[in-house]
């Protein structure tokens, strides 16, 4: 019996046996870990958010080369060299040589 009253006593076992405690533990455990909004699924979010951002980030550049690209292929001779090198173009009465290097070492 006294060690009941030691036990009963203790701050420690009043404090897990009030009945806020005893509701509000798997409370929270329910909403960190089960929850369909737990805070599991909005990392996962948040990181899908950053990856797309990323992505955002990425075409936007390649945007800004391409409209480059076009502002200064609106001069003929720069159309007529990228078609050139590009998409190896001739002319009517032109030969073109493709030189390849071998760069792999036997």
């Amino acid at each position: 019996m006294k060690t009941f009253n030691k036990l009963k006593n203790n701050k420690i076992v009043k404090i897990l046996t009030n009945i806020f405690v005893i509701i509000l533990v798997p409370y929270i455990i329910w909403m960190f870990f089960f929850d369909e909004n737990s805070y599991l699924v909005h990392r996962k979010f948040d990181r899908e958010i950053n990856d797309l951002e990323n992505t955002i980030s990425f075409y936007e550049k390649k945007i800004a080369e391409d409209k480059a690209t076009i502002k200064k292929l609106k001069d003929s001779l720069q159309l007529e060299r990228f078609a050139r090198e590009k998409y190896l173009m001739k002319k009517e009465n032109e030969d073109i040589y493709i030189i390849e290097f071998d760069t792999i070492k036997k």
